[in-house]
């Protein structure tokens, strides 16, 4: 059974992780942080930077104007102010370890998957770490996005064929949740990436990344449907996702574009209505929203990372 344990007793992350990010189709990771009043972001800065060297691949935005974004070179943590662009780093990380898709609560703790069967939670309030899960053994799993969802976070696993539900707040057990229906795990790619709630908020939708398909997953059986497409053959390099009401936006990172789509209530056709383009995006992996923005953040994997590499988010109109 999946277990928790308490920060001081994890074990490390699984070495090497960042540079294997370098050799394979980047991480998914979906925020869908939302802002209150419309058009508060006008005049705000249309992009911000993020330290050089700091290799991101994660975004989640809450209620605030504050955007959380991870490092795949050392796990740190960053926080942007959406309203000047500014920002520091709340955690610093540590050698060898990740951050990827990440989910902020409305307590201000931010749940990350970690690298391998990991995921953590980080107390933004202080940047300390309050609670570390293992989800599944290092070797064999990648745990890779998030999404808030009822009383759980639940996170997707790219290696393994399984949703795992992490217990909002401090107590409860995880719970595993193997995938079935038409669920297909094709060996030696990213699989599970992105994940979204459904707009029936009792469901998640699931990106696949190298086969390029979309998923409803039944959260009470773990039964996936194919989600027919309309307008497109597939989501190929589907990363993170986002959905707002029955729209859904897939970004397809090595594609540099978000694919639009208008979902049915019950999720399971998904119909084509527009895709994104900037000549900014420079491999996005993660989309978050505030208010009538999109932020989505260059992971730039077509790049060779070095400590002097620069890196940044940019916004697009949502």
């Amino acid at each position: 059974m999946p277990r928790t344990s308490p920060v001081t007793s994890r074990r490390a992350v699984l070495g090497g992780m960042a540079a294997a990010a370098l050799t394979v189709a980047a991480a998914g990771t979906a925020s869908a942080g939302t802002g209150a009043a419309h058009n508060r972001t006008k005049g705000w800065p249309a992009e911000f930077p993020l330290p050089n060297g700091f290799f991101p691949e994660s975004i989640a935005i809450g209620r605030k104007p504050y955007a959380y974004t991870g490092s795949l070179s050392t796990g740190a943590i960053y926080r942007a102010d959406l309203r000047t662009g500014k920002g520091k780093v709340i955690y610093p990380g540590e050698v060898g370890t990740v951050a990827l898709g990440m989910q902020l609560d409305h307590d201000g703790l931010l749940y990350y998957a970690a690298g391998g069967g990991t995921a953590r939670v980080l107390d933004t309030s202080t940047g300390k770490l309050v609670n570390s899960f293992e989800l599944a053994p290092a070797k064999g799993h990648m745990i890779n996005d998030a999404i808030l969802l009822g009383d759980r976070v639940w996170f997707t696993d790219w290696s393994d064929a399984a949703l795992y539900g992490v217990p909002r707040g401090h107590r409860g057990r995880v719970r595993r949740l193997p995938l079935s229906g038409d669920w297909v795990q094709v060996p030696d790619v990213l699989n599970a990436n992105g994940i979204v709630s459904a707009p029936d908020g009792r469901g998640v939708i699931v990106v696949s990344s190298q086969p390029g398909k979309l998923y409803h997953i039944d959260l009470s059986t773990g039964y996936a449907t194919k989600i027919t497409l309309k307008g497109a053959d597939d989501v190929v390099n589907g990363d993170g996702l986002l959905r707002v009401g029955c729209r859904l936006y897939v970004v397809q990172n090595r594609k540099n574009l978000v694919s639009v789509f208008d979902l049915d209530m019950r999720a399971r056709k998904a119909t084509l209505c527009r895709t994104i383009t900037d000549p900014r995006f420079d491999v996005p992996t993660a989309v978050a929203r505030f208010d009538n923005r999109l932020y989505l953040v260059n992971a730039r994997f077509n790049t060779a990372p070095t400590q002097d590499t620069t890196y940044n988010a940019v916004s697009v109109r949502l």
